[in-house]
């Protein structure tokens, strides 16, 4: 059987590089966080396979091609401080922390935020907050990077008012069958968008589009 570190590094080669992530800095904090520590015990197997992985609750740990690209997507830098929206169990925290200033694991799900908080535990630049995702954190706003876990299915207005200036906004928006990755840039108080590649993620619980009714 190979050991992490190897799993890590064939992980990386398969379903990064070949899908044009190539930000050495995202690269090496990839290969140093032991994806399988933030996993169910009984999907540790599986912590290295393409695809997401099921946390329970309806909730994913993204596939890596999926999470590699969006981080790269945000231009992370090393004085940023990001918040990492349905950051479940904690991986992308985890991985994000190496990239920026400080990273703040926003979780609805006790369970999750207090497994991420155990996992997380020596990362000084890390803190996580349980709350509602759809509201964002305020109270701890502006910040030069949000990351989003998962698809929306309209703006996510309420985290863009987050940003600060020069900040962006990572998500993937479903537009009916389809999935893009969008990157969201406010500068000078206006956010502008562009999309950047396809991708299929479950939605976020809280950023479903508000559906009306017919009589």
């Amino acid at each position: 059987m190979l050991d992490s570190a190897q799993q890590r590094a064939n992980m990386v080669a398969t379903q990064l590089r070949t899908n044009d992530v190539t930000d050495t800095r995202l690269i090496k904090a990839i290969l140093s966080v032991p994806r399988e520590d933030f996993v169910p015990a009984a999907l540790v197997p599986l912590a290295y396979m393409e695809g997401c992985i099921s946390l329970g609750k309806g909730r994913v740990l993204l596939d890596l091609r999926s999470f590699g690209k969006m981080a790269q997507l945000a231009a992370i830098g090393p004085s940023d401080r990001v918040l990492d929206v349905a950051c479940g169990t904690g991986y992308s925290t985890a991985v994000l922390a190496q990239l920026a200033a400080h990273v703040t694991g926003l979780e609805q799900e006790r369970e999750f935020a207090e497994v991420a908080t155990a996992r997380l535990r020596g990362f000084a630049n890390v803190e996580i907050a349980c709350s509602m995702m759809s509201a964002g954190l305020p109270a701890k706003a502006p910040f030069d990077v949000i990351f989003l876990n998962g698809a929306v299915e309209q703006t996510p207005h309420v985290l863009t008012e987050q940003l600060a200036d020069g900040g962006r906004l990572v998500c993937i928006v479903k537009d009916g069958a389809a999935g893009h990755a969008r990157l969201f840039l406010k500068e000078g108080g206006a956010v502008g968008e562009r999309d950047a590649f396809d991708a299929q993620l479950p939605i976020v619980p809280g950023f479903e589009k508000i559906r009306s009714f017919a009589f």
